[in-house]
């Protein structure tokens, strides 16, 4: 059997249990892997207290990043992947099928080998989010020179977002609180503007016509759009599709389309490996702990990632 934390019946985070599940089938293009790492994303709660869809959705098991080992190869791979490498995968989570098990089969155009040297609790931080920040770069399609702005910049995904976007050459202007500020210009933001109400004011300040584009990552939706200048592009993550206006292109963007990027988590893991990305991991607990992980998580100002451990 499978350890696994997941619902049978959504809610909070004590809804959260340990659960014995059978191993999923390995198929062509697959790969197995024994799990010692699970990141904890926002994304993550949602799956949890989603209402239930039917007696299929009885059982439910979070998780979008996970890191450990390969155990098992099946047919058709063409990644060049060992019995025993470290890996970090994207996980599309559906019923059992979650990041919070401790052995999982994935495409294995969804995992990437763990550069020497690189932690597995750090590297299980990088999958989705980073890919996600490459999606939103990818969408915006800004030309070097480029101005972009972002809001949430604090967080992980905003975090790596202005990373790959200062490697991409484009000017980026970022929001944070007072003390995140640090960390955000240790990132490469050109700009970094005060977090809230005002940031929209002070982008149309420093760019009357606005920026060329803006990631949402803080999810302000509407309270966004007046930072784009007209024809720009607003990348939303939690599917938000515009005020009904065409002043600004609103493109709401969805990781699991990226899920099988492989040459793009390769490069993430590279750029994780040699320090251009910039790995937070705010805590390691055990993977029985992942209602806490979860409490914590929904007070918000937490910076990095909960990782749970899988023995």
């Amino acid at each position: 059997m499978v350890h696994a934390i997941g619902v049978t019946e959504p809610g909070g985070p004590d809804a959260l249990v340990e659960l014995d599940l059978e191993p999923e089938p390995l198929g062509p293009g697959q790969v197995r892997i024994r799990v010692t790492s699970a990141a904890v994303n926002p994304t993550d709660t949602l799956v949890r207290s989603r209402p239930r869809q039917g007696e299929a959705d009885g059982v439910r098991v979070p998780g979008m990043d996970v890191a450990g080992t390969i155990s098992e190869i099946g047919p058709d791979v063409d990644r060049p992947f060992q019995i025993g490498d470290a890996v970090m995968a994207i996980v599309v989570p559906s019923g059992e099928h979650g990041g919070y098990r401790s052995d999982l089969v994935v495409p294995a155009r969804s995992v990437a080998k763990i550069p020497a040297g690189l932690p597995d609790a750090e590297a299980a931080t990088v999958p989705m989010n980073g890919l996600t920040a490459q999606l939103a770069l990818d969408t915006l399609a800004l030309p070097a020179g480029a101005t972009v702005a972002v809001t949430g910049a604090a967080g992980t995904l905003g975090g790596y977002f202005v990373q790959l976007a200062k490697l991409a050459g484009l000017v980026v202007v970022a929001d944070a609180a007072p003390q995140d500020e640090e960390f955000v210009r240790s990132c490469g933001a050109d700009v970094v503007l005060p977090r809230g109400d005002g940031f929209v004011a002070e982008v149309r300040r420093l760019y009357p016509h606005g920026v060329d584009g803006l990631l949402d990552a803080a999810v302000l939706d509407a309270a966004a759009l007046p930072a784009v200048k007209d024809g720009g592009t607003l990348v939303t993550v939690r599917g938000w599709q515009g005020d009904g206006t065409d002043r600004v292109r609103v493109a709401p963007i969805f990781v699991r389309g990226y899920a099988e990027e492989a040459e793009k988590l390769d490069r993430l893991a590279e750029l994780a490996g040699d320090g251009r990305l910039t790995l937070r991991v705010a805590g390691q607990p055990p993977a029985a702990e992942a209602a806490d992980a979860h409490r914590s998580l929904e007070k918000h100002g937490v910076r990095g990632r909960f990782v749970l451990r899988f023995a």
